[in-house]
């Protein structure tokens, strides 16, 4: 008898994992999947009910609040000040493509007026549907939308509540209803990808809930995710919209990008990012502050120049960076954000193009920057000045080679034979980013 658990057990196991095999992309998300590589840059907005708790959109997990009581803060939460006008133009003025939105977080909460559940934003003293205000703010000044949803729920019993390693303070008894919370994220998907225009992109999170091991490294889980039906669900409603599951796994059959919370692509200085690099569309995710959702105590703002710096070596990378803001519960983004994203976006009005539309370099980010490419042209970002020259081999001879905002004539040179070239770095040197131009034969 012991052995027939383990056979199922394996069995149940290898089931868990299963996407959308044989999954073929279409052209629209070929396409799609272009475009996103040349955005370079967009911004990540965590915002719900959990802002009006002021420490985090994990407050009721870490916390330990129970269900009964966290749903009290419905009659709390009344973002008056919210303007997807705002936001948008924020986001765009900063000079970032697309917006990827919390529409549902693993508090459950539904930022939109879903008629899978009453726990909603319409249903708070506040009572619009934002991300309808959103997705036609989106529209009106062309920035894409993608919508970050929550596989794991703390809130509702008919999730698998018992063999996730969160939300176990929640005070659900008895036991779940796996099929009936998959067929809940299907109704609530179904309405977010027929209702609201395009959307460009579904991004999951919550997957490592279900995993055996607590560093996510593991491929198998408790639970069965049916990604198979909800990855074929998302191709057929809308072919373009892209797929990403912040599973920290290799990436399933039929997902259309890759991304990496709190690290670059193959760094792991997080402990989140150990997964192998695919040849999927990436991107890195990373916050503000040390902070997704609102936190009132939370003052370790970077600088304007750090997140320059990691948009950089991000695209140096080949990778999207995607920017977090967590507004406040009056639905306002805080001056901290406000105003290191109006620096940013003065940067990227000037050197955006050597981010936007490039690929990663013949170069790894190293130490002293990065390099980005575009056709012949390779932008090379000396992020940190580490001696008075640069000494770098180069695929080819050099054609031209200048500086893009450093005052003088760039001196270099370069063996004919190996190629290695060395650049002299004098001169008054950006604060930001020196940038070489170069061009090669």
């Amino acid at each position: 008898m012991k052995k027939i658990y383990i056979v199922l057990a394996i069995l149940f196991c290898s089931m868990s994992i299963q996407a959308q095999e044989g999954y073929v992309p279409t052209k629209e998300n070929l396409e799609a999947r272009e475009w996103f590589e040349d955005a370079g840059f967009g911004m990540f907005i965590h915002w719900g009910v959990s802002s009006t708790l002021c420490d985090g959109e994990w407050v009721m997990n870490s916390k330990k609040i129970k269900a009964k009581d966290y749903v009290r803060l419905i009659n709390f939460f009344d973002p008056v000040d919210f303007d997807a006008a705002t936001w948008v133009s924020m986001a765009k003025n900063a000079g970032m493509k697309y917006i990827t939105f919390t529409t549902r977080h693993h508090d459950s909460f539904s930022n939109w007026n879903t008629q899978q559940s009453d726990w909603k934003i319409t249903n708070t003293r506040y009572g619009k549907d934002v991300l309808k205000l959103l997705a036609e703010e989106c529209k009106k000044q062309d920035i894409k939308l993608f919508c970050y949803y929550s596989t794991l729920d703390w809130m509702r019993p008919d999730y698998q509540w018992e063999t996730g390693r969160t939300g176990q303070d929640a005070g659900r008894e008895g036991k779940s209803d796996w099929n009936s919370y998959i067929n809940f994220m299907k109704s609530q998907l179904t309405e977010i990808l027929t209702q609201y225009g395009p959307i460009a992109g579904i991004w999951f999170d919550g997957h490592w809930d279900q995993t055996a091991d607590k560093n996510r490294t593991d491929k198998t889980a408790n639970v069965d995710w049916h990604y198979d039906d909800i990855y074929s669900l998302i191709h057929r409603l809308q072919p373009q919209c892209l797929i990403g599951n912040n599973h920290h796994l290799p990436p399933f059959a039929g997902e259309d990008f890759q991304m990496f919370e709190r690290d670059l692509p193959g760094e792991n200085s997080s402990g989140y990012s150990g997964q192998a690099v695919s040849k999927l569309p990436l991107e890195t995710c990373e916050t503000m502050n040390g902070s997704w959702g609102f936190n009132l105590k939370d003052d370790r703002y970077k600088s304007s120049s750090e997140m320059i710096h990691l948009l950089v070596r991000a695209a140096g990378y080949g990778a999207n960076l995607l920017l977090n803001v967590g507004p406040m519960p009056n639905g306002k983004i805080q001056d901290e954000f406000a105003s290191r994203l109006s620096e940013i976006g003065l940067w990227t009005q000037k050197y955006g193009h050597t981010v936007y539309g490039t690929r990663g370099g013949f170069l790894q980010p190293q130490t002293w920057g990065a390099i980005t490419k575009k056709d012949n042209t390779y932008y090379i970002h000396i992020l940190k000045k580490e001696g008075e020259q640069l000494q770098i081999t180069l695929p080819a001879a050099v054609k031209t080679a200048k500086w893009l905002n450093v005052d003088g004539k760039l001196s270099w040179k370069q063996d004919k034979k190996t190629k290695e070239t060395v650049f002299d770095l004098n001169g008054n040197m950006d604060q930001v980013s020196s940038i070489i131009e170069l061009t090669l034969k």
